[in-house]
């Protein structure tokens, strides 16, 4: 205990010791707080202006932040606290939009507005953001605690019990899971981890021969990670969303009236007390499906707002407005279980290395560009007789998030309901700047105008899986994993001495690729019968 204690506070110091930002009469600013700050309040400007999202601001900006804070592990920190910030204001931010415009920034957005936006018209739209923060921030705090306990737990029981069949095996498990549920279909979701598995398999590989590159040069160190997740991931949305701006042109769509402001401008009595039971629930439901890879806010959004609903109905009076009509309930629901989310993805990331969404795959990349901490089971290692450093920077990891809810609880608020205005921004304006600086952060860290041409390819793929329903994520995390997943197999199979049924040794093993399996035909029964 003493031990945990010890790295816990050599986390804190390395936040607030860290590198300095700049200095005020001669005091030094740590940079590692300044940049979750500034972060945040990137993230919540982003998050309330529609056709932006969390993970484009990351996309963005992680590229620029290496150039400035270079690769040192002094950089790691503020690194990692502008991408927290980002995460955490974009998840309050994306509110606004919803609430005051009815423009859904993102799909679990769209339940936020059912209730968010009849309650501004009825003349009450800053008591509706009020909500929606307060609940978004708990559900969040709620998150982060279960991460804080959970992650070392996990990652010190799978390094401890686990070998490299079981670990190969549960990462077979976990990219099979996420293909099963992400996308229209199972075959969807299978077909977009084999390109993901292929397109990283090119140039690399154990061999002394670069394999896959069918003669070209530049391909022998295989695709530079972050253009090729940064086109799937950045490029595709903005290609698509071009599209959807010339038809929305065509169309000449009405823009929504702007809601009338400044009836009542607080919450009112026994607000609190109303919605608490609804955050609550939507915490721990956002936080267990959040800990699942691959299962994003938008079921946890959906299943929270149907279960309040469902609740709401044998309790509320006659007098209160029902659930679709301006209930708080409805939006402290929603908001509860999107932020929930956002903390539990980071359990898998941080305790076995595989992310869960987009934001977690910005972080791992953060990681890996880096260098000096690889978030997995080996990272929470307190028997080492030495400090260890990435157990230090985990930790250091935990009280930027800690900053980060701090922040927003209270500066995040007054500063979400300012950022109204930003709902107005026209997508003609708005999309090719994101373009020209998605662009721009490639160039500035690999310096080879070879990724701006890797950069557009996979933004053309981006696009076509749009297009074609092809769930994105898979692709992106497999082509992530399967670095990981080669070496895993690879130290496997030696060790067994060649033995090519070397998963189906032991029997935890049998148990995840028997859960792979499973996972891949009862969700695509599942998904065909509901079809």
């Amino acid at each position: 205990m003493i031990e945990v204690l010890n790295y816990i506070w050599l986390g804190v110091l390395a936040v607030f010791q860290g590198p300095e930002l700049f200095s005020i009469l001669g005091y030094g600013i740590p940079a590692s707080p300044a940049m979750v700050l500034g972060g945040l309040l990137t993230g919540i400007a982003v998050g309330a202006t529609p056709g932006l999202a969390g993970p484009m601001a990351m996309a963005i900006s992680l590229p620029i932040l290496i150039s400035i804070f270079g690769f040192t592990p002094d950089a790691l920190l503020p690194v990692f606290g502008f991408l927290i910030g980002i995460m955490k204001g974009a998840t309050v931010g994306g509110a606004v939009p919803a609430i005051l415009f009815n423009m859904p920034g993102t799909p679990d957005a769209l339940m936020t507005t059912l209730d968010g936006h009849p309650m501004a018209q009825n003349g009450q739209p800053r008591r509706a953001l009020k909500i929606a923060q307060l609940s978004s921030v708990t559900g969040d705090t709620f998150s982060d605690l279960v991460l804080f306990i959970c992650a070392p737990f996990l990652a010190v029981f799978v390094e401890a019990y686990l070998d490299q069949p079981e670990k190969t095996a549960l990462l077979i498990l976990s990219i099979s899971f996420i293909a099963a549920v992400m996308g229209g279909s199972v075959g969807r979701g299978l077909l977009s981890v084999g390109l993901g598995l292929l397109a990283a398999f090119v140039g690399t590989g154990q061999s002394l021969t670069p394999r896959l590159t069918a003669g070209v040069e530049g391909l022998s160190n295989g695709f530079p990670l972050v253009a090729a997740i940064l086109g799937v991931l950045i490029l595709g949305e903005i290609f698509k969303s071009f599209e959807d701006t010339i038809r929305n042109a065509v169309r000449k769509a009405k823009a929504a009236a702007p809601p009338p402001v400044g009836l009542i401008d607080d919450l009112e009595k026994g607000d609190i007390r109303r919605i608490a039971p609804h955050v609550a629930r939507s915490a721990v439901i956002g936080t267990i499906i959040g800990a699942l890879p691959g299962v994003g806010s938008t079921l946890a959004a959906t299943l929270s707002y149907t279960v309040g609903r469902h609740r709401h109905e044998k309790t509320h009076g006659n007098e209160e407005p029902r659930f679709g009509y301006g209930a708080p309930e409805g939006i402290a629901a929603t908001e509860a279980a999107n932020s929930a989310v956002s903390g539990a993805n980071l359990i898998p990331v941080l305790s076995l290395g595989i992310p869960g969404n987009a934001a977690a795959v910005f972080l791992i990349l953060a990681a890996d560009s880096i260098g000096g901490f690889n978030p997995g089971p080996a990272v929470f290692n307190f028997t080492s007789p030495d400090i260890n450093p990435e157990l230090v920077t985990a930790f250091g990891i935990f009280t930027l998030m800690s900053i980060g809810n701090l922040l927003n609880w209270t500066i995040g608020g007054r500063f979400m309901r300012s950022m109204g205005v930003l709902a107005r921004v026209p997508s003609p304006i708005l999309l090719p700047v994101v373009l020209l600086l998605t662009l721009t952060a490639i160039y500035v860290q690999e310096t080879s105008l070879f990724a701006l041409w890797v950069i557009f390819a996979f933004g053309v793929l981006g696009y076509l899986f749009r297009r074609s329903d092809i769930p994105v994520l898979p692709f992106v995390i497999a082509f992530i994993l399967a670095g990981p997943l080669e070496q895993t197999a690879h130290e496997a199979f030696a060790a067994s001495g060649g033995d090519p049924w070397f998963l189906f040794r032991s029997a935890t093993s049998v148990i995840f690729m028997t859960a792979a399996i499973a996972s891949v035909v009862l969700l695509g029964r599942g998904r065909q019968a509901g079809g």
